[in-house]
């Protein structure tokens, strides 16, 4: 039997981090609004129930990644795959949120009506059932990423390749790699986060082989500072330091990075150096033709990726391929890597609203032609909320300022007698620019799929959480770019 559809005030789509934050300030700040998750898997967590590849793990701490209502209670700040499920799967059952969970229910199409001031949210069960639930508002906490499959590169002779080929987002259960040679393509977090998994697992040797060089930092994996405070301090006063201290020291970092690029590269090549075995070939494989966060920066917890690379079990080779073959990979200087396994950690593929169409007044929205406001919210598109972490800082540091504002415009809707909120693009806005400000492969593949920012406020995309926590916080609502009625 189908279940029955929905109708509510509030409908989130998505149950990772994003939506399990969303549900929290919706259960705890809004009372009288009705509410409900949809989730298109068969498990709740997102991201940590969908990585299953060795290793998988944060790269950012766990008290800026994590709940700002909840802290983190674990010893490491870059925390494995499953722990942080368990924290999003626990929060969500204290939180009440759990039972309002319906899985299995993919968005595929979204429909505003203006005359009845709703959304007619269609969704396919699991069992191929289409059902159509209602809402006054749509909050999206799908991310920018496609769940289904990754970005697969068709490499020439792959199908010749004797061995085994591995996607990480389709990591295989069974998978052992012990005493075989793998080869690990790509250069970003998840080859970063790979290559000393594997050895740890046994791999006979390990290759992390990039196209062009990466910047890594090698951090603690746990905070003194946490530690002390936890001793010292009420639980939430003490993760309310802890969070505030990375938030200042990542902010500050990474301004530093952005305004001074030559010395943060020489910083962090100092860094590598000191930590690498003498005459280790730091500028070959480390020093990149770009500045420190035109692409995101590789985190190595307690240096482990440095610490199997100065071994003799594991090694990073900078070139570009010219085919696979029975034995491996061949390089374009004819150089041949001998595989076993060969891992394609070749990043993401980007999709927006978990690939469902948004359609308003019977029109489909073009999505790649609209705005962001206050990055969260389409340009002339009603009722309609956008959980987008930072590119520079944890992900629900951005995402929570979004969910927060969100219920603060709710209850202003209600205090005014109005139900409807929808931005106005002008074109006072500035210039056109992407939504995320990196150089990374896989966002410039797709940057064509995610609607635009501009240069001015409130269409300007800041990454920046001190400034977004003033302006979510104490900005109007009623800004005469946000329409209410």
């Amino acid at each position: 039997m189908s279940p029955p559809p929905l109708d509510v005030d509030v409908l989130v789509v998505g149950a990772g981090l994003s939506g399990v934050d969303a549900a929290c300030r919706l259960a705890t700040t809004t009372h009288g609004v009705t509410w409900a998750v949809v989730e298109a898997r068969a498990a709740t967590g997102g991201t940590w129930d969908l990585f299953r590849y060795p290793g998988a793990r944060s790269d950012s701490d766990m008290y800026t990644l994590g709940f700002p209502f909840r802290p983190w209670r674990g010893p490491a700040s870059f925390a494995p795959a499953e722990e942080i499920l368990r924290y999003i799967r626990d929060t969500a059952d204290e939180y009440g949120v759990t039972g309002r969970i319906h899985l299995g229910q993919r968005v595929t199409r979204a429909a505003w009506s203006s005359a009845d001031r709703r959304w007619t949210v269609t969704v396919r069960t699991g069992d191929g059932e289409l059902l159509e639930h209602r809402a006054r508002f749509v909050y999206v906490a799908t991310g920018y990423y496609a769940y289904d499959s990754g970005h697969v590169v068709d490499f020439p002779g792959c199908a010749d390749f004797a061995g085994t080929l591995v996607h990480p987002q389709q990591w295989p259960a069974d998978l052992d790699v012990t005493g075989r040679r793998v080869v690990v393509i790509g250069s970003g977090a998840t080859a970063v986060t790979l290559v000393p998994a594997l050895v740890e697992q046994g791999a006979a040797h390990v290759t992390m082989l990039q196209r062009s060089p990466g910047y890594v930092a090698a951090l603690p994996s746990t905070d003194g500072l946490a530690d002390l405070a936890r001793r010292a301090l009420p639980e939430r006063a003490a993760h309310a330091l802890v969070r505030g201290k990375n938030v200042a020291l990542s902010t500050l970092s990474y301004r530093f990075l952005r305004r001074f690029p030559d010395a943060g590269r020489r910083v962090l090549r100092r860094r590598l150096v000191d930590r690498l075995p003498g005459g280790w070939p730091v500028d070959t494989h480390f020093a990149p033709r770009y500045d420190p966060w035109d692409q995101r920066i590789a985190v190595a917890p307690d240096g482990d990726l440095l610490d199997v690379l100065g071994g003799p079990r594991a090694d990073v080779v900078t070139a570009t391929i010219d085919r696979f073959v029975p034995e491996g990979i061949r390089l374009d200087g004819g150089e041949v890597l001998p595989a076993d396994v060969v891992v394609t950690a070749t990043g993401l593929r980007l999709e927006f609203g978990g690939g469902a169409e948004l359609v308003v007044d019977g029109e489909t929205v073009q999505v790649p032609t609209r705005h962001v406001y206050k990055g969260c919210m389409l340009s002339d598109v009603p009722n309609l909320v956008l959980a987008v972490g930072y590119t520079n800082a944890s992900w629900t540091l951005r995402a929570d300022l979004t969910a927060r504002w969100f219920c603060r415009l709710l209850r202003h809707l209600r205090r005014h007698g109005r139900t409807v909120a929808v931005p106005r693009w002008d074109g006072t806005g500035g210039a056109e620019r992407p939504l995320l400000g990196l150089t990374s492969g896989y966002i410039r593949r797709g940057e064509h799929l995610l609607p635009t920012q501009g240069t001015r406020r409130p269409w300007l995309v800041v990454q920046n959480y001190v400034a977004d926590l003033v302006a979510t916080r104490l900005g109007r609502l009623d800004d005469g770019v946000l329409e209410l009625r």
